[in-house]
């Protein structure tokens, strides 16, 4: 790309009408090219939407732009059309990396999945789910009966598991946050702060008797026995903020809120 000319810019959206008009004049000024082929991407949508654009340009490291139009807009920047090339090359740059999930299923098969904000074990039915936690091989907690359990991102700290309770981690903090959902025992335990180069292993008690389901982000893998999850440097995608609305801002103001 030259200093003149253009950047090759994609759009994706989140198929509302709002979005795709938004997206049609953002082409008239930028044109059409594909994720594959971009320069930049910018998602016109929510939360779920930036998650999903995420993972689509993982394998070519193609930094995103979000502009919010959904209901969710943690990781999105203010629409405006205005000098969108210049806020595309002046924007702050955040890298943030996934986890990665291996699972063990019931009929012996082994799964992989990539996760930006967090890896979940839910319980399938009405019964509590029983799980082993291992922590770099060496048992932290032997059972913990609960709804199910989640390690997050810093990316991911305020968003579902801060829901259930965990903390918020600075954007850039080498740690990982291991939050339980709903503990039933032992019912004081509200979880640890581990290190991003912790590998976490979920052992399933009880597995055919109480069936639990795994998560990464979207990707949902049935009838789990073991889970390993560790964070992969191998992978990686970068986020784009105006300046002064960086990521890292967000999640620190996050943490003053009442």
């Amino acid at each position: 790309m030259s200093g003149s000319a253009l950047p090759r810019v994609a759009i994706v959206t989140n198929e509302t009408p709002g979005s795709e008009v938004a997206a049609e004049r953002l082409r008239a000024v930028l044109g059409t090219v594909s994720i594959d082929d971009a320069d930049y991407v910018i998602a016109l949508g929510g939360d779920g939407l930036m998650l999903q654009t995420l993972h689509r340009v993982m394998p070519h490291g193609t930094p995103v732009y979000g502009m919010n139009f959904g209901s969710v807009g943690f990781m999105m920047n203010d629409y405006a059309e205005a000098d969108i090339v210049q806020r595309l090359q002046s924007a702050q740059r955040t890298k943030i990396y996934p986890l990665s999930m291996e699972v063990l299923d019931a009929s012996g098969k082994r799964r992989i999945a990539l996760a930006l904000n967090e890896v979940s074990l839910f319980r399938s039915t009405h019964q509590a789910a029983k799980i082993q936690i291992a922590v770099d091989n060496e048992i932290r907690l032997d059972e913990l009966i609960c709804d199910g359990i989640l390690l997050s991102t810093p990316a991911g700290s305020t968003a579902y598991n801060l829901s259930a309770h965990g903390p918020i981690l600075p954007i850039e903090a080498p740690l990982l946050a291991l939050t339980p959902i709903s503990p039933f025992r032992p019912r004081r335990w509200r979880g640890a702060i581990l290190s991003n180069r912790a590998e976490v292993r979920f052992v399933l008690h009880e597995a055919e008797k109480r069936p639990v389901s795994a998560v990464a982000d979207n990707i949902e893998i049935q009838n789990v026995r073991e889970v390993t999850v560790r964070e992969d440097r191998s992978h990686g995608v970068t986020l784009l903020f105006d300046p002064g609305k960086s990521l890292e801002e967000r999640v620190l103001s996050e943490q003053f809120k009442f």
